[in-house]
């Protein structure tokens, strides 16, 4: 009873100054209340004034995500045409309903410099529209599901002429390549002496003494005199490109000796397989 009547006795003196320290309504030009979408800025400028005096803060709100829909953006105090100032504040929409919903831009209470009454600004509703419509519209042509569309067809006229333009160019290629190898074989056959011997050659076997003559010629023809094994020496300095098959040349002359002066046949000595080195290393070296 004694704590009751104390109570009492400090209430009426408790009160004045709650009263006192209870934040002022602080005078706010809100932003529009309607049209806003993901992404948006909202301004709101707070009048640094309360009861006819000017309201000194020391402390601006902390720029930071204020609830689900806004961040707080910038705060600032800014002096109008008059001399009045007002703290401006900007929010921005950081997320997106659904459908079209009201939301709130949160209240916010300055705190005094002097330890006084703050101002209290109170929450403003708005309205915030969604990116898209949840459903399909409803007008025929436009719902979520439609007809495929084939896709159009290109003029086949230029697409022809084309290829038959690509074509001929390949035929012309190909028939002035096939006329350039027929000349340069009949060319190489009447100038070079190991693709002429190899045309006469190349239908026999190498038991036949006529592919062995018919190579001894060329390496005559190629040494611009008759070379024998003796002489082979003779043959690489008319035509040094030969010496990677020196070896395989002195063994050809040492078996045509054994074959022709002696009667008896050497194996592993082919004169087609050698002819047709010769004759590669002759069109290299004729250019």
């Amino acid at each position: 009873m004694k704590r009751l009547a104390t109570f009492a006795l400090l209430l009426p003196a408790v009160l004045p100054a709650a009263a006192a320290l209870s934040p002022h309504p602080a005078e706010v030009v809100q932003p529009r209340a309607f049209g806003y979408q993901l992404g948006d800025v909202l301004e709101q400028r707070i009048r640094l004034e309360a009861d006819g005096k000017a309201f000194v803060t020391d402390q601006l709100p902390p720029l930071e995500r204020v609830g689900n829909w806004f961040a707080r953006r910038s705060a600032a105090r800014v002096n109008d045409e008059r001399g009045t100032a007002w703290l401006v504040v900007r929010y921005q929409l950081i997320n997106a309903p659904a459908r079209l919903q009201v939301v709130s831009l949160p209240d916010l209470i300055l705190e005094a410099a002097d330890r006084g009454p703050g101002l209290r600004v109170a929450a403003w509703p708005v309205s915030v529209a969604p990116l898209g419509r949840r459903d399909a519209f409803s007008e025929p042509g436009l719902g979520e599901l439609r007809p495929d569309r084939p896709p159009a067809t290109p003029p086949l006229g230029p697409l022809a002429a084309r290829l038959q333009l690509t074509l001929a160019a390949l035929a012309a290629m190909l028939a002035a390549w096939l006329g350039w190898w027929l000349w340069r074989s009949r060319h190489d056959r009447s100038t070079l002496p190991f693709a002429r011997a190899w045309a006469t050659i190349r239908p026999l076997g190498d038991d036949d003494p006529q592919a062995w003559r018919a190579l001894h010629r060329a390496f005559d023809a190629g040494a611009g005199s008759v070379v024998d094994a003796a002489s082979v020496d003779r043959l690489f300095a008319q035509r040094p490109e030969l010496a990677p098959l020196a070896d395989d040349i002195s063994r050809f002359y040492r078996a045509s000796a054994q074959r022709f002066f002696a009667g008896r046949a050497v194996d592993g000595i082919s004169p087609r397989k050698l002819c047709r080195a010769l004759m590669h290393i002759e069109r290299r070296h004729a250019g």
